[in-house]
């Protein structure tokens, strides 16, 4: 059985990859995620600046979702390329380098800086659903807006050779068209999806479970809408799919793959079950290919498209 893939020419030796966000910034969290099974890892969002985030309460686990609005707190984009080269250093797994700004100019500016640590592929986030009283109505809702960010960052990062991936927003009623503008401006892939605008409310104290009050929604809860939307992508996109959102097992990564993911980041998974959630959803994926006479995780990607079910 073979579970490796390549992606954007980089050789991961399973689609496994750790989600932005999740487990930190650190070189070491990082590499404990390669030793825990992943295939890849994408780093915690980075900005020019450091950022505390919002304050507590920021995140909250539920049955089956994951509520959370930190507000992307990061060391910033330089600390952050230290951190990479110590990884690259520690180990020689694919790592994914994510950025944020709050205008084009400056996503360009942190990209230059993005581009100098060894990274394999630069995501750029423009979907982050829980900082818009600082940044704005997010740029994932604008084919204009997400065009030009992929255009100013793919300027810079060609010039290292670093394929690029925009990240998407699942609150995007067009994110099909999004995905097109994205691409058109020099997007190598594209990444569905990111957290789905949310809210909790405290019954007991009769108020929102956030300090934020609205907050970015994962888990399984999520998983039925981000499989459409890497489905409705693959259809109409020429372009590789990293597929995200509610991936808890190595069924949900075989769905992902089947619609049409070529990696599949797995993030909030990791509250329910532990660290070791990496290697216990390949152990699954070698199950079904077992079971299904699979020989490679390749061949599975969109296959969903072109398979009818048998009528019975």
């Amino acid at each position: 059985m073979n579970t490796q893939i390549t992606f954007l020419d980089v050789k991961f030796k399973n689609p496994i990859v750790l989600a932005s966000g999740i487990l930190g910034v650190t070189a070491a969290s990082m590499k404990r995620c390669i030793d825990m099974g992943a295939g890849g890892i994408t780093i915690k969002s980075l900005s020019m600046e450091p950022r505390t985030g919002h304050p507590n309460p920021t995140m909250g686990g539920f049955d089956n979702y994951f509520i959370n609005a930190v507000g992307l707190s990061n060391p910033g984009v330089e600390e952050g390329v230290e951190e990479v080269k110590k990884f690259k250093q520690m180990c020689d797994a694919p790592i994914i380098g994510s950025i944020f700004a709050g205008s084009v100019e400056e996503f360009g500016k942190v990209a230059e800086i993005m581009c100098t640590a060894p990274i394999d592929i630069l995501e750029i986030n423009i979907s982050c659903p829980n900082v818009g009283e600082e940044f704005g109505s997010p740029f994932a809702y604008s084919t204009e807006a997400a065009a030009a960010i992929t255009k100013a960052v793919k300027k810079v990062a060609k010039k290292k050779n670093i394929p690029v991936a925009t990240k998407l927003s699942p609150n995007a009623w067009n994110i099909t068209q999004i995905a097109e503008a994205c691409t058109r401006a020099g997007a190598n892939a594209v990444t569905a999806i990111n957290t789905a605008s949310g809210m909790v409310i405290n019954s007991d104290f009769q108020t929102p479970y956030l300090s934020n009050k609205v907050g970015g929604l994962s888990g399984p809860a999520l998983k039925p809408i981000a499989l459409k939307s890497v489905w409705d992508i693959y259809n109409n996109v020429d372009s590789p799919i990293i597929a995200t959102g509610g991936v808890t097992n190595g069924e949900d990564a075989i769905e992902m793959m089947l619609a049409g993911g070529t990696l599949v980041g797995v993030g909030s998974a990791v509250f329910w079950r532990g660290p070791e959630v990496f290697s216990k959803i390949v152990d699954e994926m070698k199950e079904y290919m077992k079971k299904n006479n699979v020989k490679s995780l390749k061949s599975l990607i969109g296959k969903a498209h072109t398979n009818k079910p048998k009528i019975r």
